[in-house]
C-alpha cells in the first residue's frame, strides 16, 4: 500500500514539473524564434536602406529638366555578383511593370513580386551549385547568428554589394517540388515623389532561422529530459520522506489498536467467565456469587479507567479538548494529590514529602507536607505554613488535567517503591526563555527503569516488563502517555531520569502564563 501511493506521489511530481517545464521550454523557444526572426528582418531592412542610399537616379532625357527618372542600372550595382557563402544576402531589382532587371542569382527566383517590407518567408525553387541551391546546405555561419548587430549587418550588406558581376558558369536546375528552398524575403517599393521607379528585392536563407532553432529545440528536448528523469528521482525519494511520518503514524495505530483490543479483551473475557460460572450452577453459594459479582465490579471500573484514559488520549490528538485556563496554586494542588495517594502509600509504609525550594535554588523549610505512620497504621499529614509570597507558586492551567497529570506520577511513583521507600516531591520556581517556569521533581526509591526502556516510556500501552513484572498487572500503560499530552497541552516539558534499583526522577516544567492565556 505505502509503496503504491509513493510510486503516485512521485509520478504525480514528475507530471506536474514536466508539464510545467513545457510551458516554460515552449515560451522560451518561441521567444528565441521570434528574436532570430526579428534579427534576419533587421538585417534584410538594413541591406535595403544601404542599397537604396547607392542607387543612381538620373533623367530618362538629360537635355529634358523636370522630366522622367530612372535607376543606372551599371552605376547603382557595379560590382556585385553572387557569392558561394551560405548566408549570402541575394539582391534582385525589378521594373515598375515587374519585370527583373538585374539580380545576384543565376536564375531568377519563381516567387511573385509582393511588395511587402516587414518580412515574408516564401518557399523558391533551388538551383544548382554556386547559386541559391547552396542555401540548403545546412552549415550556416559558425557562430549561428543571424546577423543581428549594427556592424555585421552593415559588414554582410557592403559584401553583398561589393563584389564582381554575377558568374554563370554553372548550369541551372529548374525548380521542382523536390527540390526547393525557404526564403526570407522583404520588397521595397522605390518611388521619388509620385514617380515609381522600380522595386527592390532583398532575400536571406531561412535556415539562419531554423538551423539554431532546430539545434535550441534539441537542446531544450535533452535538457528537459534530464531534468524530468532528475525530478523523477527527487520525487521518489521526496514522497518516501513524505510517506515515512504516514508509515509511522501507520504502524503506531496498528500498535496501539492492537494493545487497545488486547487490554479491552481479556477483562471483558473475564468478566464472562464469572458470569457464566455463576449462572451455570443451578444452586448457588450466596458467597460464590458475591465473589464473582467483585472480581465483575473490579474489572468494570478497570475498563472505565481504560475507557477514560482512551478517550482522553483520543479527544487530545484530535485538538477537540476544551480546556478550562484558571489561575491554580500549584503548591496547594499537589498537597491534595499527596492527600488523595495517602491510603496506598499508608499500606506500603511509604513516606511522601513536598518541598518547596524558593527562586534561589535553595531548600526552604517551609511548606513540608509529609506522611508519618501514625500508632493506628494511617499516615498523617503534617504541614508547616509557607514563608513564600503565594503567587510564586500560581500558573494559569487546567485544574482537572493538572490533578490528572501529578495524580499518575505519584500513583507510578508510590506504585513502583517497596515498601518502608520513599517518594518526595520538589517544587520551584525557575527562570526561562520568556519568562518563568515552575517545576516540580518527583522522585521514589523504586526499582528503576532500565536504559533502553527511557525512551519509550510515553508511548501507549508500554510496560516495563522484565523489571515491573511483579506490580505491572494493574496499569494499562496508558498513565505516562497521557501525562505526556498533559505537559505538552500546558506548552510545557516532561523528562525522566532513572537507575536500576536506585529510583526514578520525573521533571514536570510548566510555564506560568497570563490567566486566560493558553
Amino acid at each position: 500500500m505505502f509503496q503504491a501511493t509513493r510510486r503516485r506521489l512521485a509520478l504525480w511530481y514528475t507530471t506536474i514539473t514536466a508539464i510545467l517545464l513545457l510551458f516554460f521550454a515552449s515560451g522560451v523557444y518561441l521567444y528565441v524564434r521570434s528574436t532570430l526572426i526579428e534579427r534576419v528582418d533587421d538585417t534584410l531592412n538594413h541591406v535595403v536602406e544601404v542599397v537604396r542610399r547607392s542607387l543612381v537616379i538620373e533623367l530618362i532625357d538629360p537635355h529634358s529638366e523636370g522630366g522622367p527618372l530612372r535607376v543606372n542600372i551599371e552605376a547603382s550595382f557595379r560590382g556585385n555578383q553572387a557569392t558561394t557563402e551560405d548566408d549570402r544576402i541575394d539582391i534582385e531589382w525589378f521594373s515598375p511593370t515587374g519585370e527583373l532587371i538585374w539580380s545576384t542569382l543565376e536564375q531568377p527566383l519563381d516567387v511573385p513580386l509582393h511588395p511587402n517590407s516587414n518580412g515574408e518567408t516564401v518557399r523558391a525553387g533551388r538551383w544548382g551549385s554556386g547559386g541559391v541551391g547552396e542555401w540548403e546546405s545546412g552549415r550556416g555561419r559558425e557562430d549561428g547568428k543571424s546577423g543581428g548587430d549594427q556592424e555585421d549587418r552593415e559588414m554582410r550588406a557592403n559584401k553583398t554589394l561589393s563584389s564582381p558581376p554575377p558568374s554563370s558558369t554553372h548550369p541551372p536546375i529548374y525548380p521542382s517540388p523536390q527540390n526547393s528552398l525557404v526564403l526570407r524575403q522583404i520588397t521595397q517599393r522605390i518611388e521619388v515623389g509620385h514617380s515609381v521607379l522600380g522595386y527592390l528585392r532583398v532575400s536571406h536563407p531561412w535556415f539562419e532561422v531554423t538551423k539554431p532553432s532546430r539545434e535550441f529545440f534539441v537542446d531544450l528536448a535533452l535538457g528537459i529530459g534530464a531534468m524530468v528523469a532528475a525530478v523523477g528521482a527527487i520525487g521518489w525519494f521526496l514522497s518516501g520522506l513524505a510517506m515515512e511520518p504516514v508509515r509511522e503514524s501507520y504502524q503506531r495505530l496498528k500498535q496501539f489498536t492492537a494493545d487497545a483490543s488486547h487490554e479491552l479483551r481479556s477483562p471483558i473475557a473475564v468478566i464472562q467467565t464469572n458470569v457464566q460460572v455463576a449462572l451455570a450452577d443451578p444452586d448457588p453459594d450466596p458467597q460464590s456469587l458475591l465473589q464473582h459479582l467483585r472480581v465483575v465490579e473490579r474489572l468494570t471500573r478497570r475498563l472505565g479507567r481504560l475507557v477514560d484514559d482512551l478517550l482522553f488520549l483520543a479527544r487530545q490528538d484530535s485538538g477537540i479538548v476544551q480546556s478550562r485556563w484558571r489561575a491554580i496554586a500549584l503548591d496547594k494542588l499537589l498537597q491534595e494529590v499527596i492527600e488523595e495517594q495517602q491510603t496506598l502509600s499508608a499500606e506500603k509504609g511509604i513516606q511522601i514529602t513536598l518541598t518547596v525550594l524558593p527562586p534561589n535554588s535553595i531548600p526552604a523549610v517551609s511548606p513540608s507536607v509529609f506522611l508519618d505512620d501514625q500508632p493506628d497504621g494511617r499516615a498523617a499529614i503534617a504541614l508547616v505554613p509557607s514563608q513564600s509570597p503565594s503567587d510564586l507558586w500560581t500558573l494559569t492551567a487546567d485544574r482537572d488535567q493538572l490533578v490528572r497529570l501529578f495524580t499518575n506520577l505519584v500513583g507510578n511513583a508510590v506504585q513502583y517503591t517497596p515498601a518502608q521507600g520513599q517518594v518526595s516531591l520538589e517544587l520551584q520556581r525557575v527562570g526561562r526563555v520568556g519568562g518563568y517556569a515552575l517545576q516540580v521533581k518527583v522522585k521514589d526509591t523504586g526499582v528503576g527503569i532500565p536504559p533502553d526502556a527511557i525512551p519509550h516510556l510515553f508511548d501507549r500501552f508500554y510496560r516495563v516488563d522484565p523489571a515491573r513484572s511483579q506490580t505491572s498487572n494493574s496499569g494499562s500503560g496508558l498513565g505516562l502517555a497521557i501525562a505526556q499530552a498533559i505537559v505538552q497541552n500546558h506548552q510545557g516539558q516532561i523528562q525522566v531520569e532513572s537507575e536500576l534499583n536506585q529510583g526514578t526522577t520525573v521533571t514536570v516544567t510548566l510555564p506560568q502564563r497570563e490567566e486566560g492565556t493558553g
